[in-house]
């Protein structure tokens, strides 16, 4: 029988590595952080990649099982979950975009409920509650067909899953005159091309010396030392590495300089202007909407950025506070009526 809100259980299926990069996994530590500070136990299913997060979940306190690929992924979670539930989940979360309605239905003999955050909406799922917090003109169509008729859904950054660090920030919102004083670089936990050294070394050749940076690295990233050694060199540039203080670093700057996907919302919900860069498929559709909308500048992908590109936009921004300001005020009004995961949270709770 599942048990009272006050001691539900949940497994959560999401990956990290150097090439996939945290977001998956920190947006579900979120939601998991959420439905704990209720009495849930909640326990992660993660394949055993390099840069994974299994020892940072297992500091924070959670049961990590590690799938070490010799069976069906859908088997080897189902396995996982009944160790440490032998009689059944309340929830599995899926948050995996390799991962669709044949691998729910096998899980559906193990939890009661099923819960899939996606923001592709190319495949099918077989779930009770989707989770898609990004931004899209299509938003509201984009899963047509694709769910059950049941399922219950949530669209929209009114629902991004996001650290308490942001709404306590959020609380406290320094007001940004639109002058570039102190730039934040951020390109994701793992960063296996090294854009963020990339980045910096434009940087160094143009930024103002009274503008400083703020270089910020995941503990997985290959090149942390040749990062540091260039922050180094670099007046006005300090280097950080796996910060639990991101809020903050985004609250001081006034324009950062990194990659679409999760960290977008970090910078909207404190309005931080953003130049963006895409890494990824997955981050391609929403840069662009955003942009269209005004809410990012968006410089393209990633891999093709050049110094002289960098340059253009960055010397641009500095000339025009009034700009910086617009771009401030459009992430903050597509914030407006964040709830974060508590609603989520709420709503898994309120349903067993």
């Amino acid at each position: 029988m599942p048990g009272p809100r006050g001691n539900a259980k949940v497994l959560i299926r999401a990956d990290a590595s150097l090439e996939i990069g945290s977001g998956h996994v920190m947006r579900c530590l979120t939601l998991a952080g959420l439905l704990r500070e209720e009495g849930a136990g909640v326990v992660f299913a993660c394949r055993d990649l390099p840069g994974g997060m299994g020892d940072y979940l297992r500091a924070g306190g959670y049961d990590v099982a590690l799938l070490p690929g010799r069976e069906s992924d859908a088997a080897e979670t189902a396995a996982a979950l009944r160790t440490f539930f032998p009689d059944g989940a309340d929830w599995a979360v899926v948050d995996h975009y390799g991962l669709d309605a044949a691998w729910e239905r096998q899980l559906r003999p193990h939890a009661r409920r099923l819960m899939a955050i996606d923001d592709l909406a190319d495949r099918r799922h077989d779930c009770d509650l989707l989770l898609d917090q990004n931004y899209y003109a299509d938003g509201a169509t984009r899963y047509a067909g694709l769910l059950p008729p049941a399922c219950v859904t949530y669209l929209g950054p009114q629902y991004v899953l996001l650290r308490e660090e942001f709404a306590s920030a959020r609380q406290r919102l320094r007001l940004r005159d639109g002058r570039i004083r102190r730039i934040l670089l951020f390109f994701g936990g793992g960063d296996p091309g090294n854009l963020t050294g990339r980045m910096l070394a434009y940087l160094q050749g143009f930024v103002p010396p009274e503008v400083a940076l703020d270089v910020v690295v995941g503990g997985a990233n290959p090149h942390k030392p040749e990062i540091a050694a260039l922050c180094e060199r670099i007046p006005g540039a300090r280097f950080h590495c796996q910060v639990s203080n991101m809020a903050e670093l985004m609250n001081n700057a006034d324009l950062a300089i990194g990659a679409g996907g999760a960290t977008t919302w970090e910078r909207c919900v404190l309005g931080l202007p953003a130049l963006t860069f895409v890494l990824a498929d997955n981050q391609l559709r929403t840069t662009q909407d955003l942009a269209a909308i005004g809410v990012v500048r968006y410089l393209g992908w990633g891999e093709e950025a050049t110094a002289e590109l960098l340059r253009e936009h960055v010397e641009y921004l500095l000339r025009n506070p009034g700009v910086m300001q617009g771009y401030a005020r459009k992430c903050l009004d597509i914030m407006s009526g964040w709830t974060g995961g508590r609603t989520i949270a709420g709503a898994m709770l309120g349903a067993i």
